[in-house]
């Protein structure tokens, strides 16, 4: 197990430790903690939340992170499998009302106020599990599916937090969510294929004529900058389609959500700056870029008012 932090946690609070129950106070400053401490751009977001809505941001997360980290910082996908599944049981009963763990002990009240309904968590549970069992994609279309579990769900959560779920919020979050989770695979690809994973569809591979031992020689060159240029665009158009969400969001949550979409573009332009080499080293968004995203979006939103969606550059 790669991350200590979770290890401690697991063996605090894991399948063995069931007995060990929690305050509704400290289960909720436990999900602050989690939150503020693993997602390198999550904390400062959080903190531009409206407060009221912190708190169940923060518990939500902490869902997610725990089923991430049961599916990623284990030893084997059987493992892995086996302790998703005790998750996914956790997650029945705390939908049936009964909370032991403490990130569920902080998430009943949030379904409850917000009536989340059962299908986003499932969802995520099934992407993870999925992982333990596909490595590869064959094509575009299977890899999106393969989002529709993994990322769409997180943007219905935000949605129902919002309260402004419908049909077509939900598509256009869909976009944004897609959009976001292809630009984390661009930028993780080292990272992911050290876990044994390629996220590039293979027909894509084989249209570029980058293969297998390509990925396990790690070589930069035409082809493959080629191939990382067409995937960039493409994730940048699915970014692009779902900017209009934001207009159609509760005022006190289009600023995070139009910074969350600025902070993916600016991912993408991260990894045209360094020519589409993800290998010799994971693309960032710095510092200084993080903050004039932040400025940009809080002009639009709290001084000069709302300007055209098409002018998101």
């Amino acid at each position: 197990m790669s991350d200590p932090r979770f290890a401690a946690d697991l063996r605090r609070f894991g399948p063995q430790a069931e007995g060990n129950r929690v305050s509704g106070a400290e289960a909720r400053l436990y999900c602050r903690r989690l939150a503020s401490s693993h997602y390198e751009n999550f904390s400062v977001v959080s903190w531009l939340l409206p407060r009221a809505l912190r708190q169940h941001f923060c518990s939500v997360y902490a869902y997610c992170r725990w089923a991430d980290d049961l599916a990623d910082e284990i030893g084997t996908p059987s493992e892995s499998l086996a302790l998703l599944e005790w998750w996914r049981s956790q997650l029945l009963d705390c939908l049936e009302g009964e909370a032991r763990h403490p990130v569920f002990v902080a998430l009943l009240p949030t379904i409850r106020q917000f009536s989340i309904p059962a299908a986003p968590f499932r969802d995520l549970l099934e992407a993870f599990e999925r992982d333990q069992q596909q490595v590869r994609y064959a094509t575009h279309i299977e890899l999106l599916e393969y989002c529709r579990c993994s990322a769409n769900p997180v943007g219905h959560l935000v949605l129902y937090l919002g309260r402004c779920y419908s049909e077509t919020t939900a598509s256009l979050s869909d976009s944004v969510c897609r959009g976001l989770q292809l630009a984390n695979f661009l930028q993780d690809v080292a990272e992911d294929f050290e876990r044994g994973r390629i996220y590039l569809p293979q027909e894509i591979c084989v249209e570029f004529g980058y293969t297998e031992e390509c990925f396990q020689r790690r070589i930069v060159d035409d082809r493959w900058r080629a191939m990382m240029k067409a995937e960039v665009e493409r994730a940048s158009q699915h970014l692009h389609r779902g900017w209009p969400l934001v207009d159609r969001l509760p005022k006190e949550l289009r600023f995070q959500v139009e910074l969350i979409i600025r902070g993916g573009l600016a991912i993408l332009q991260a990894i045209r700056d360094v020519d589409y080499d993800v290998w010799t080293a994971r693309p960032k968004v710095g510092r200084l870029t993080q903050l004039r995203l932040a400025a940009g979006s809080w002009l639009r939103h709290s001084v000069i008012g709302r300007r055209p969606a098409r002018d998101h550059g």
